[in-house]
């Protein structure tokens, strides 16, 4: 499946004054997960006052955990079941449910917490990094819950991955990845938010559709794929019927993922490197565009990764995975967030 080389790794950026250049979009721009091996791929409550995010907890089980996060206070609370691999967490619009995808159910489960921490130690000795790489767990289902944790339920219970999911602006429906209708068909699906009445969306056997979230007006589907070259993902737009399916980028040298909408329905922000160069290590930094002209401008310029950004509800601030200088463990950072059509 889908790989990413050194996702979180150091970019080896050129010189240059990179705080002035991201100071003209992002201002403030704050840490704020600390107590964890790592953590990211946070999203915010509607009220914009807590946020929910998967982490790596100081404790026997090497492998993402789900957490929700009171802002003001800096308190977290476990919200997954511990146990297993957890992902993709999401606040419903009313604040009143989340959901995320856990493999908690895998009887094996704590027997992959072995294998990992020693191919960590291996890797450490070597001094060599990992290429990252999603391993699409058949054990991954989506789960919702309390924002507590409490009142834990099954939304899905299909053969195969489950994850990836996001609540429609209504909060009826949620929209997936699932590889369902075949082992190598990762597809995106949409289901009424109790689990029921599942229908697919799009329709490209053999790779990897992912990442998908509504537009603010519940039209569209942004997500990503790697149809064109295998591991090289492009982002793309689709009707929430399946309809008139548009590819926003062309460019088999570079990697696009993690799109996220604006207020309007029509710019997005994402995460995108250069992989033309073997010999360079890509570096990952945050992009706008215009989805109806293709206009694009850069966010971030740290020497360190950027990645998986996401909007407040007031999209004003700005929360995405960062190691910002490079050699520090990713967390989520915060900023204060001017649009570039703003200015």
């Amino acid at each position: 499946m889908w790989k990413l080389a050194a996702l979180l790794a150091l970019g080896g950026q050129p010189g240059g004054d990179w705080e002035k250049q991201e100071a003209a979009h992002l201002k403030n721009i704050r840490q704020v997960t600390r107590d964890f091996v790592r953590a990211g791929e946070g999203y915010f409550s509607p009220n914009g006052k807590r946020i929910i995010f998967q982490a790596e907890d100081k404790g026997d089980n090497p492998f993402y955990q789900m957490f929700v996060m009171d802002l003001e206070t800096g308190k977290h609370l476990r919200v997954s079941p511990g146990v297993g691999k957890t992902t993709c967490g999401y606040f419903s619009p009313d604040g009143k449910k989340i959901i995320f995808a856990s493999s908690h159910l895998d009887p094996d489960a704590k027997k992959h917490y072995a294998v990992e921490l020693a191919q960590r130690e291996e890797e450490r000795k070597a001094k060599k990094r990992r290429r990252y790489q999603w391993d699409f767990d058949p054990y991954m289902e989506i789960f919702e819950a309390d924002p507590d944790g409490g009142n834990l339920k099954r939304l899905t219970d299909s053969p195969g991955y489950d994850a990836e999911g996001s609540y429609s602006p209504d909060g009826k429906q949620i929209v997936f990845c699932s590889n369902r209708s075949g082992e190598k068909n990762l597809e995106l699906f949409i289901m009424d938010a109790d689990g029921k009445n599942v229908r697919q969306v799009t329709k490209a056997p053999g790779c990897y559709n992912g990442g998908p979230f509504f537009s603010p007006d519940g039209k569209k589907v942004i997500f990503r794929s790697d149809r064109k070259k295998k591991d090289h993902l492009q982002l793309y737009v689709i009707n929430v019927d399946g309809t008139a399916e548009k590819a926003l980028t062309d460019d088999e040298n570079w990697v696009f993922w993690a799109p996220y909408w604006y207020k309007d329905s029509r710019h997005i922000i994402y995460t995108a490197a250069d992989h033309s160069n073997p010999l360079v290590r890509p570096n990952y930094d945050l992009y706008w565009m215009d989805i109806e002209t293709g206009k694009k401008t850069r966010l971030t310029f740290a020497p360190g990764a950027d990645v998986l950004p996401v909007f407040s509800p007031d999209y004003r601030k700005l929360m995405w995975t960062s190691t910002r200088d490079g050699r520090q463990p990713a967390q989520l950072s915060i900023a204060d967030f001017t649009a570039p059509e703003d200015k």
